[in-house]
């Protein structure tokens, strides 16, 4: 396999070429690293759109819906469709793509289920790598359709250039929701099956939540909005995507889009590192200094801190 023919067919308009590469992420192939240095080049220029919200809010049909609405402003668009493993093959139970088989044949849009494998956060752990793949193959739109999160599950907010919570009438209490820690994330609120009843209570606790807790970014704040959708009927998708749109402009007018991408970046980064090193830990001694360390620990003949700062010394001189 050559990696830059790779990269070249995959910017070229290759599905079996993005394919490709996003599953040599996913196992993290000892070209990973190759792979990366010949994405970098062609990364940046994608809105990476994740959305997210607690389950049976209508998530997939929705992200179906603003596929489309997208399509027809003529962008390419990629989606990651992020399930829970199964808990026989591991691999992702691929309900998310069941709904979007409408835009199966369509070669504008690629869509990819990927397994949390056990990652929490409501993202898999090769999504920030996956995400690099579609941008450098050219889509315009990447979204990232989040398993349903819960309060420490907002990993997506750390991946996003722009971040959606969806809602629904009838989901519970609004304040015990802004509670699980989903409402403090979101740039765009969407109320989908805004035509049941609840749907006006729902809009307006939210409104008193946005006005309690107004956030300030850099000395600007960005009000969100609060879009109603009915995705099951293919309705609001166009004000969502205008939503999207205006928060671009946003970013970009107020140096936010540079600032959450230098963040992202350095997440990435340090989560590269961090396995390297969790890595090289369990290289040491064929793993058996840290266990005899721990003993130490164990038998009060070390305290943590100075097992650590052992390790880390031992690692420093290879």
């Amino acid at each position: 396999m050559d990696v830059a023919d790779l990269v070249g067919q995959a910017r070229d308009g290759s599905p079996r070429a993005v394919a490709r590469l996003i599953s040599l992420v996913e196992d993290a192939s000892p070209r990973l690293r190759e792979i990366a240095a010949a994405l970098t080049p062609y990364t940046g220029n994608a809105q990476i759109v994740g959305l997210t919200g607690p389950p049976g809010v209508g998530k997939s049909t929705s992200t179906s819906v603003l596929l489309s609405a997208l399509r027809k402003e003529g962008k390419r668009v990629g989606v990651l469709a992020i399930d829970p493993s199964s808990p026989f093959s591991g691999g992702a139970l691929l309900g998310d793509r069941i709904r979007m088989t409408e835009h199966a044949t369509d070669p504008g849009v690629f869509i990819r289920s990927m397994a949390t494998r056990g990652h929490l956060g409501g993202l898999a752990w090769a999504t920030p790598q996956a995400v690099r793949v579609l941008d450098a193959a050219g889509f315009d739109v990447v979204l990232i359709e989040t398993v349903g999160v819960g309060q420490s599950e907002v990993d997506v907010v750390r991946l996003a250039d722009t971040t959606v919570v969806l809602l629904a009438p009838g989901m519970g209490d609004g304040i015990q929701a802004a509670k699980a820690g989903v409402l403090e994330i979101a740039d765009v609120f969407v109320v989908n099956k805004a035509d049941r009843d609840g749907a006006d209570a729902t809009v307006h606790e939210l409104e008193q939540l946005i006005s309690l807790s107004r956030r300030e970014i850099r000395g600007r704040s960005w009000r969100q909005p609060i879009v109603r959708t009915v995705a099951a009927e293919g309705t609001g998708a166009e004000d969502v995507v205008r939503a999207l749109a205006e928060h671009r402009t946003w970013l970009e007018r107020h140096g936010e889009l540079s600032l959450r991408r230098t963040t992202r970046a350095s997440g990435e980064v340090e989560a590269i590192a961090v396995q390297r090193l969790r890595a090289e830990l369990g290289e040491l001694h064929g793993g058996d200094r840290l266990a005899e360390l721990a003993r130490g620990v164990v038998d009060r003949e070390l305290d943590p801190y100075a097992a650590a700062e052992t390790l880390i010394d031992e690692l420093r001189r290879g």
